[in-house]
């Protein structure tokens, strides 16, 4: 028997080794994959020096190539359905009474009153749900204004309505997230507590479980809590712990809160995620998960230079050895949180996004074949 046991306690260890170096062999293939894409974006990336938004044209005329033949009349109106029909006429601002979301619709209407002086005559529609509606390749192209979309969708999109009003409404923001200005301020200041120094080494996510796509740091998480701190919070969806992976929901943080942590964690909701240009602010390196969904400035981001990119379907595995490489490699994450914060500071200001929607509209306008007319389903929004 005692023979027996030597035998095993042998193998045991043998197994043991060989998975050791298994492992190390694996985690060094990695990190010399991970160096090579950080140099890789490094080389290729040319930052775009011009100011007011306009490092973001080339995503203005890519939205509007489907429709260089022209928009009529009639495209407008068989895209009714899909929104709310917003008009400038001679300088005044005027929309359709309904509204989904009049708080989405009086966040998009902060920005148009601002250039509407600026606009021609000019008619459109404005999707405020948060998916797209333009199905590529699915009929004839519509007109849609939408936030966000992927490459299946031909939908122009837009600056979001939570960048002054109508963001998810949690505990912290309980009219919505919105007051892009405001929280600027508010991160870089709680930021400048944090320096990377002094921040706490962990990954770090509060959110709720609007897709599975969290689960894997979630359980991370709770297997590793040295290594990541996230859990799940509420949402109006919620009916029991079952809708937050068997546990209690957690409390809601600020967004200020994040700056105390050094790697950040971003998922996209139902489609593009709000806190995404957020977590730049603090000055930590932004774990992204995901690149299908795109938000008007995406594009002009690049991974492994002003982020890290996750598969959205990564193991718990896969996430903690990207976690550890970048505690090991703590020159590289800084380089990449502060490559990321210095993009979104200079080049989304609230005067890039009232230069956007200017520009959006005046390019749009030369696209209509007809001079809008009022109607009696138009109100006056601003004059």
């Amino acid at each position: 028997m005692y023979t027996l046991y030597i035998v095993l306690f042998y193998l045991f260890n043998v197994a043991a080794c060989q998975h050791g170096i298994g492992h190390s062999k694996i985690y060094e293939k990695l990190s010399n994959q991970i160096i090579s894409k950080i140099n890789k974006a490094k080389k290729e990336y040319s930052p775009c020096e011009m100011k007011n938004g306009s490092c973001f044209y080339p995503n203005i005329l890519s939205d509007l190539e489907p429709f260089k033949n022209g928009i009529t009349r009639e495209m407008i109106i068989s895209s009714a359905d899909k929104g709310t029909r917003y008009m400038i006429f001679n300088h005044d601002l005027y929309r359709e009474v309904k509204c989904m979301f009049p708080a989405r619709c009086e966040g998009t209407e902060h920005f148009l009153s601002k250039i509407q002086l600026n606009i021609p005559d000019v008619e459109f529609i404005l999707n405020t749900r948060d998916w797209p509606q333009i199905i590529k390749h699915y009929g004839d192209p519509k007109p849609v204004f939408s936030f966000s979309k992927t490459t299946d969708y031909v939908d122009i999109m837009y600056p979001a309505w939570s960048f002054w009003s109508g963001g998810p409404a949690i505990k912290m923001h309980p009219s919505g997230l919105g007051r892009w200005d405001s929280l600027r301020k508010s991160i870089l200041k709680e930021a400048e507590q944090w320096p990377w120094k002094n921040k706490n080494q962990k990954g770090f996510f509060r959110g709720s479980r609007t897709n599975e796509q969290r689960d894997s740091l979630i359980l991370l998480s709770r297997n590793e809590p040295e290594l990541v701190d996230a859990a799940y919070t509420k949402n109006q969806a919620w009916k029991s712990d079952k809708d937050t992976l068997f546990a209690p929901p957690a409390d809601e943080v600020s967004l200020e809160h994040h700056c105390q942590y050094k790697y950040l964690f971003n998922f996209r909701g139902v489609a593009a995620s709000f806190r995404f240009k957020h977590l730049f602010l603090c000055k930590s390196l932004v774990f992204h998960v995901g690149e299908e969904w795109k938000e008007f400035f995406y594009q002009f981001m690049k991974p492994w230079y002003h982020y890290v990119p996750i598969k959205p379907n990564s193991s718990e595995e896969e996430i903690k050895n990207i976690l550890v490489f970048f505690k090991e490699h703590d020159d590289l994450a800084r380089a990449i949180a502060e490559q990321g914060y210095r993009f979104i500071r200079t080049h989304l200001r609230m005067k890039d996004v009232a230069w956007y929607w200017e520009t959006l509209l005046l390019e749009y306008s030369k696209l209509l074949k007809y001079k809008p007319k009022l109607d009696d389903e138009l109100n006056l929004i601003n004059r």
